[in-house]
This record gives structure tokens, sequence and C-alpha cells, in this order.
């Protein structure tokens, strides 16, 4: 009765532990999400910003032009006033220009970066979520096991053995760990 008991705690431990993972899983699954949706938005929102300025600049570089264009038509004093303008005006499309290459290299490419990043862990958390699922089915078979025989431990160890071996070999950690620890 004892073996019987000492089971049922390890499967109610296990339980909690399992509401625990999934609690967890949800959370990272709805800040991946979260991430992605409002990133992106983020990310769309400040190119369209960025090509607005850009579109801005590039009018304002013909309008200096026309000034320019339009001064040469011009009397001196008329001339130097229109090219003073042009001049400064010029100078403003200058920062414009270096506005629209800051927001391009340190705001949108660091944002369409979190695309590919949110698809990875979106791919991990799958990866991890089944390797969860088939932990617990494999537990689940080896309490079945152990209930049936419970005299019977080393065929129990050894099937937590090739679970645990089961688990592990999708990832490099085990094959560095295993080629360094086993003969």
């Amino acid at each position: 009765m004892e073996g019987g008991q000492r089971g049922s705690e390890l499967f109610q431990a296990r339980d909690q532990d399992t509401r625990a993972r999934n609690s967890q899983t949800k959370y990272i699954q709805s800040t991946v999400a979260n991430v992605e949706k409002h990133f992106g938005d983020l990310c769309n929102l400040f190119a369209a910003c960025t090509r607005k300025t850009a579109r801005l600049r590039d009018k304002s570089d013909l309008l200096v032009k026309a000034v320019r264009e339009y001064a040469d038509a011009e009397t001196p004093h008329l001339k130097y006033g229109l090219s003073s303008f042009a001049d400064h005006f010029a100078l403003i499309q200058d920062y414009r220009h270096a506005e629209v290459e800051r927001l391009e290299a340190k705001v949108v490419k660091p944002l369409k970066k979190y695309g590919s990043i949110t698809k990875l862990k979106r791919e991990d958390l799958r990866i991890a979520t089944d390797a969860i699922k088939r932990e617990t089915k494999q537990l689940v078979q080896v309490e079945k096991l152990r209930l049936r025989n419970p005299s019977d431990r080393q065929i129990v160890v050894s099937l937590i053995y090739r679970g645990l071996i089961y688990l592990f070999t999708g990832g490099c950690l085990w094959q560095d760990w295993h080629s360094h620890a086993l003969p």
C-alpha cells in the first residue's frame, strides 16, 4: 500500500508541475502573440513615417531647384534673396535626409528583426510543448507499468532512461553531454 501511496503523491506533484508548465506556456504564447501584433504595427507605422518624410524631402528638393531657377531669371537683389532662401531650405532638406537615414537604421531595421525573432521563439515554444507532451505520455506509460509490476524496477528504470534519451536527442546539449559522459 505504501508504494501505491508514494506513486499517487508523485502523480500529484507531476500534476502540479504540469499545471505550472501549462500556465507558463500560455503566458509565453500570449507574450509572443502580443509582440508579433504590436511590433508589426509599430514597424509598419515607422516605415510609413520614414517613407513620407523621404517623399517630403524629395518634394522639397524639387522646390529648391524651382526657386533657384526662378532666382536666375530675376534682378540681382531678388536673385540674392531667393538664392539665400533656397540654400537655407536645402540645408533643412539635408537634415531631413539624415532623419530618414537614422529612422531607417535605428528604428525600422531593429523592429524588422523582431519578426524573425518572434518566429524563432514561437518555433522554440512549439518544440518545448511537444517535448512536454512526449514526457507526460511516457510518464503515464511508466506509471502504468509500475502499477502492473511493482516488483520489476529494472524495466521501469530502463523506460525512464530511454525516455530521457528520447527527450534530449533533439538538442546539441544532449549530444555534447552524451559524447563526454558515456563511454
